[in-house]
């Protein structure tokens, strides 16, 4: 295996490398002098004292955000305690209006009630009447029909058993009779 040749074995010597520098300067000396120039100027312009001031005013205004919320937190307690107590209230009013409607409730049961017992004794005493004056009126008309039956009873026994000169002595009794009053 052959070697290849390199700079170096070639016959010069390679010479060590040398940055350009300006002014004495090499590129990171320039840097750093950069660096000094701008954090010069950063503090002849006071940025150190705007970004504090912009920081300080930051902070302000976040303290101040924190107590609105601070504010609003115990303003949304303040609502839910009152909520709170408003919904307990309509709980009670609540009970309150449920036992009111069951205790109407049960009056108005009562009052059914005892109003469809009376209408029952009123409509059985009606009944009752109505079938009283019904017994009333049969009677009458089985009376009537007795009398009737009697009257053309007797006047057929009558008739069968009287002739006219037992007529005449009955008419004749029943005017002295009168006479002799």
């Amino acid at each position: 295996m052959s070697e290849a040749p390199t700079t170096a074995t070639v016959g010069h010597e390679a010479a060590p490398e040398h940055e350009p520098t300006f002014l004495g300067f090499d590129p990171g000396g320039w840097v750093a002098i950069a660096m000094l120039v701008v954090f010069a100027i950063f503090i002849w312009k006071r940025v150190p004292s705007a970004i504090g001031k912009a920081l300080d005013d930051r902070i302000a205004l976040i303290r101040n955000q924190l107590a609105e919320a601070e504010s609003l937190r115990k303003e949304a307690e303040a609502l839910k305690a009152e909520y709170a107590k408003q919904a307990k209230s309509a709980d009670k009013d609540r009970d309150a209006l449920l036992e009111r409607a069951r205790h109407e409730a049960e009056e108005i049961v009562a009052k059914a009630k005892s109003d469809a017992e009376a209408l029952v004794e009123r409509r059985t005493r009606m009944a009752e009447d109505k079938i009283a004056a019904e017994e009333r009126a049969a009677i009458e008309q089985l009376r009537a029909a007795a009398a009737d039956a009697a009257t053309k009873a007797a006047a057929r026994l009558i008739a069968e058993r009287h002739d006219a000169a037992t007529d005449e002595q009955l008419v004749n009794q029943a005017i002295k009779e009168i006479a002799g009053r």
